[in-house]
């Protein structure tokens, strides 16, 4: 799971490990909020990842579940769509095939989610991953990207610092850190390279809003 962890967070992914079932059970439960995609390995020391799915199911957590297995038989398979599973991979696997799932289990929102989002004169394109200011393109890094579509998927909200942390984040960061006022400060300064009004104000005390 270190290499998975390890290639998702390059792409811009935040990341948390759970190495044992039972720790990963209650870590969902508790924190499934937080979370857009859960990646469960069927063989997990303690409950595991059939069992899991099954348990969360139940408790109406419908966060998309892709399930990691070495078992190829059709009964298997079929009995880990039936308890709640949304996808499964066979090991051994690509990392290209596993983030294509990914992907795919993304695009299946409750709601349609628009792949080009727009407030004002910024334009953020999530499958090409550009942002374009007055059509002109805004080199972002992968972090201050992932800022601005959160902003943008909730426009005139105030988004604290917590929000943000939980959301790009992984687990182990602090919420006293300073890391997101340091990415929004950079974020704010690219997208005010032509002068014009800023997008993203501070609601001091609390955290961010992106203007409409």
């Amino acid at each position: 799971m270190e290499t998975v962890a390890a290639g998702l967070t390059k792409k811009g992914y935040a990341v948390d490990t759970v190495y044992h079932g039972d720790k990963a059970y209650d870590r969902i439960s508790v924190n499934h909020i937080d979370y857009d995609l859960i990646i469960l390995d069927l063989m997990l020391p303690g409950m595991d990842g059939m069992t899991i799915t099954k348990n969360l199911r139940e408790q109406n957590i419908t966060i998309p579940i892709l399930i990691l297995t070495a078992r190829d038989e059709i009964e298997s398979k079929v009995n880990l769509l039936l308890t709640g599973a949304d996808d499964y991979l066979v090991k051994p696997f690509s990392f290209d095939e596993l983030f294509a799932r990914i992907q795919a289990l993304s695009r299946r929102p409750s709601e349609m989610v628009p792949i080009v989002l727009s407030v004002r004169d910024v334009t953020l394109d999530t499958r090409e991953r550009k942002v374009l200011k007055n059509e002109k393109e805004v080199p972002l890094t992968l972090k201050e990207f992932s800022l601005l579509e959160y902003f943008m998927r909730n426009p005139k909200k105030v988004v604290n610092r917590e929000d943000l942390l939980s959301h790009l984040w992984d687990f182990n960061y602090a919420s006293f850190s300073n890391v997101v006022d340091v990415h929004v400060k950079n974020l704010r300064r690219k997208l005010d390279w032509d002068g014009g009004e800023n997008l993203l104000e501070t609601i001091r005390g609390v955290g961010y809003r992106l203007k409409d």
